[in-house]
């Protein structure tokens, strides 16, 4: 299984709003270069430290990309196969891995496999690639019935159970590894999905390259029915990693309650000494393309600095949605997620702290300098109700971890063992602070963290 992203920072990008697309796709106009605003960006993206890009649905759909008509054919709002070989090559030339959005679920309406159905009604042959299809009346008025994902018929579920199209499928995420270099795909609606159809997808990719990187959405249940790892109980699924939904509500909620017991205890749950995931690299993420942007869910726009210290610092790759990485503020509309999805114009002209671009900056350099923080385990020192002090440790390598959501210094006391020494701040260079008995006491800023080595 892929290694590489348990040490990577991901850039998350949904592309037909970054781009500033439009919001439908007339499925006949000529393709506009629009990834072209992107792949300009990429030296910026880069510059902050990021050396993974998750790109969101890329190929050809009716609007918002996750209702897709051809998954071998590029969004004709967002380019051709050309632009997004461009975007692929300079993105490896920065040295970035490369993650596409891989939507097997459903399609849109307009995909021709539905269109014959709809044309042919269920004498078509292309009935046996959908979900449930029978006799009746959809929504939409034809004389069939069929099933939409999570009761959205717009969206019409696949028959993963059939053979060509599980191939197709397959195929097609086969040709975006040779057609474009990628590294990996995140599995859209992962949970609803047949695992062993996963199991073949994953398979097939990694035959075709090794260390091909497969993680799942997955919004609730046990993650270890998608991926496995060490110390995992019962049968391990076939992926990778799994989105962290938990953690990611715990983040921010933790700081809008002052109750770090909450974002606390799903850490131990997942990763401590007896954490159901110990071992296994979950997508760690503060906000995305569905959810509202973290800073218009804090209290106060400071905390956004001591959130994004544990989301460095915590187990599990770090994930960045653009524009957030200088507070981007934005709020789901009730009937649309467009608000969160602007182009990246729009989301930098909502930010309300551009200092925590060079923040977040500091930050990754940091785990990129320190394994422990990359590939170490989990334990609790301890814990306040705006404070929490952890240890991370990867083959010998210690470090101390003390975060404080407090708009006051916070003073804190940790047990960490060990002879005496001194314990010197990597994150902000020039404190340092002796254990003694195994004790270890240091003054902890205003929201922020330190982040503590042996000298």
């Amino acid at each position: 299984m892929a290694d590489w992203a348990r040490d990577a920072i991901f850039y998350h990008v949904y592309p037909l709003g970054f781009c500033g697309a439009p919001r439908r796709n007339d499925l006949v106009s000529a393709p506009s270069p629009r990834l072209d605003r992107l792949t300009a960006d990429l030296a910026r993206i880069a510059g902050l430290g990021f050396d993974a890009l998750y790109l969101g649905p890329l190929f050809e759909s009716v609007a918002h990309g996750y209702d897709p008509v051809d998954w071998r054919r590029v969004d004709r709002r967002l380019g051709d196969r050309e632009a997004l070989a461009r975007l692929c090559a300079k993105a490896k030339g920065f040295g970035m891995r490369i993650v596409f959005d891989a939507v097997f679920n459903h399609v849109g309406r307009e995909h021709p496999w539905f269109r014959a159905l709809r044309e042919a009604g269920l004498d078509s042959p292309e009935a046996a690639r959908f979900a449930r299809v029978r006799p009746g009346r959809s929504p939409y008025g034809e004389s069939f019935e069929y099933e939409g994902w999570a009761g959205h018929y717009d969206l019409v579920k696949l028959n993963l159970g059939h053979g060509p199209t599980r191939a197709e499928l397959i195929g097609a995420a086969l040709s975006w590894i040779d057609d474009f270099g990628i590294d990996g795909i995140r599995i859209d609606a992962a949970d609803c999905l047949d695992l062993g159809f996963l199991s073949e997808l994953a398979s097939a990719c990694r035959a075709r390259k090794g260390e091909f990187w497969l993680l799942g959405e997955a919004v609730g249940g046990d993650y270890r029915r998608l991926a496995g790892g060490e110390g995992s109980l019962g049968q391990a699924g076939p992926l990778d990693s799994v989105t962290n939904y938990e953690c990611y509500k715990g983040l921010w909620s933790s700081h809008v309650d002052a109750n770090y017991f909450e974002i606390a205890y799903s850490l131990e749950r997942q990763f401590g000494e007896a954490g159901i995931y110990r071992g296994l690299s979950l997508y760690a993420f503060a906000d995305n393309h569905d959810v509202d942007r973290v800073a218009s869910k804090l209290s106060r726009d400071e905390q956004l600095y001591p959130l994004y210290c544990l989301l460095f610092t915590m187990p599990g790759p770090p994930s960045v949605y653009y524009g957030s990485e200088r507070g981007a503020k934005a709020r789901k509309a009730p009937d649309s997620d467009w608000p969160l999805r602007p182009s990246i114009e729009e989301a930098l002209a909502s930010c309300s702290q551009p200092d925590l671009e060079p923040a977040i900056t500091r930050l990754a350099r940091l785990r990129k300098r320190l394994r422990p923080l990359r590939r170490g385990g989990y334990r609790e020192l301890a814990l306040a109700s705006e404070s929490l002090v952890f240890e991370r440790e990867a083959e010998g390598e210690r470090a101390i971890v003390a975060v404080n959501g407090s708009s006051a210094s916070s003073r804190v006391e940790a047990r960490v063992g060990g002879p005496d020494c001194i314990w010197r701040d990597a994150l902000n260079e020039g404190a340092a602070y002796p254990s003694s008995g195994g004790v270890l006491r240091l003054e902890v800023p205003p929201t922020w963290a330190r982040v503590l080595t042996r000298a």
